[in-house]
């Protein structure tokens, strides 16, 4: 064989050497490779092969977008509720810490909240007042209601002239301060045309959000001939139409603030229902009512297309310094708004109402406070300070009272208790 001719060649040659040089064998010869072993075969030459897979992973579709919601009612300071945060403040001026501080972690947990701002925050030379057409709070009510974690101030409702344009101007020199500041956004009242016809739209969690706000009167006081000022109306029907349809173009979700209904009752007025059912129609996703001061009901509202909105018939007061006991409860309303990225449709669900009760310590309406349902007790309720009762019969509130008023307003399906 080949080989062994080779090997026996490379010995003989080695043999010759040793015997012309006189040197011994050399005992410890290193041999690199392998080593022949006499058997007619070398040893195989083991080769080592890698085989290399490249797999291709789709990644999974982006998750529906989905933002978390609290809208809560009418910030109604009036003169008690100032005199309260007065009383606590060690410079004489106003902390409403302890105002709210009860309800500032619900609050601090929506990725959105929003509030009806019922009161002018004017700041400036104008004084601080809390009477019927005639409010004006302190600009550190202002400041607290951003601090604790609310995004958007609803500003549409009937108190707006109380202090006329001038004064409603420089509730939007704050306002727009605020908003430069923080990032807040207030609508409802506009300076002009150009501005009420730049619909407010905030991005998040990836889902674009419109808010538009309405008010069905102004106490009696209107616009001068002459002033661009602009507060939309809710008799206004064709502005609505145009500017909710328009809002749905630009982004994804419509929010609507509705100042409309009557004050002191729990029933929802026709026209309400009548318009309500109009704006959803027109695209509006969730309506949050106001102006009632009392907790009403709630409903999905389904269009003609099947898809579905959402109205808040009046979340009742939020904060208020009233006097009667059906305006001592209101309701925070949670929900959530899923973008459907195959459709582009907006659902609303997870809908959660925890009522929220306004609480003072006496007649005299002192330490004026807020309690979420779930931290209210039948010791506070017993010893609540609100002196009247409907039709001026004697004074009756407790557990059972609150109780009743949730009961009968907001359906058990949204009911949160706890």
């Amino acid at each position: 064989m080949k080989h062994r001719s080779v090997l026996s060649l490379i010995c003989l040659s080695a043999a010759a050497v040793m015997f012309a040089t006189g040197c011994a064998p050399v005992d410890n010869l290193e041999v690199s490779g392998p080593v022949y072993t006499g058997s007619d075969t070398l040893p195989a030459v083991t080769t080592t092969t890698t085989t290399t897979t490249t797999t291709t992973t789709t990644p999974p579709p982006p998750p529906d977008p989905t933002v978390h919601f609290l809208a809560v009612g009418d910030n109604l300071v009036q003169t008690h509720v100032y005199r309260s945060a007065q009383k606590w403040s060690a410079d004489g001026t106003y902390d409403f810490t302890k105002t709210y501080e009860n309800v500032a972690p619900i609050i601090a947990a929506a990725d959105v909240a929003i509030i009806n701002q019922e009161t002018l925050i004017c700041g400036g030379n104008y004084e601080v007042s809390g009477s019927n057409f005639n409010f004006n709070s302190p600009v550190e009510l202002g400041d607290e209601m951003v601090e604790i974690g609310f995004d958007v101030f609803t500003l549409a409702n009937n108190h707006l002239l109380d202090k006329r344009v001038d004064g409603l101007l420089s509730s939007l020199d704050y306002w727009d301060a605020m908003a430069d500041e923080h990032g807040i956004l207030a609508v409802g009242a506009y300076r002009d045309a150009e501005d009420q016809n730049n619909i407010r739209v905030q991005e998040v969690n990836g889902m674009k959000i419109a808010y538009l706000a309405y008010t069905e009167h102004l106490n009696g006081y209107s616009i001068p001939a002459g002033s661009p000022v602009k507060i939309g109306l809710t008799d206004d029907v064709a502005l609505i139409e145009r500017q909710i349809k328009e809002a749905k173009e630009i982004a994804d979700a419509v929010i609507v603030s509705a100042h409309w209904g009557n004050e002191d009752t729990h029933t929802v007025a026709e026209r309400v229902y009548t318009l309500a059912d109009q704006m959803i129609q027109w695209g509006a996703d969730v309506i949050l009512g106001g102006h009632s001061h009392t907790a009403q009901t709630m409903e999905y509202i389904t269009r003609e297309d099947g898809t579905k909105g959402f109205v808040f018939y009046s979340l009742g007061n939020f904060v208020s310094a009233q006097t009667d006991n059906f305006n001592m409860i209101g309701e925070m309303g949670e929900f959530d708004l899923t973008l459907d990225l195959d459709t582009g449709e907006i659902i609303v669900e997870n809908v959660e109402v925890m009522p929220v009760i306004t609480h003072y310590d006496d007649a005299q309406r002192s330490n004026l406070r807020l309690y979420p349902y779930n931290m209210y007790t039948a010791e506070l309720a017993d010893g609540h300070g609100v002196p009247y009762a409907p039709l001026g019969t004697a004074k009756t509130f407790g557990m059972d009272v609150i109780n009743r008023i949730v009961q009968a307003n907001i359906p058990e399906e949204f009911r949160k208790l706890d």
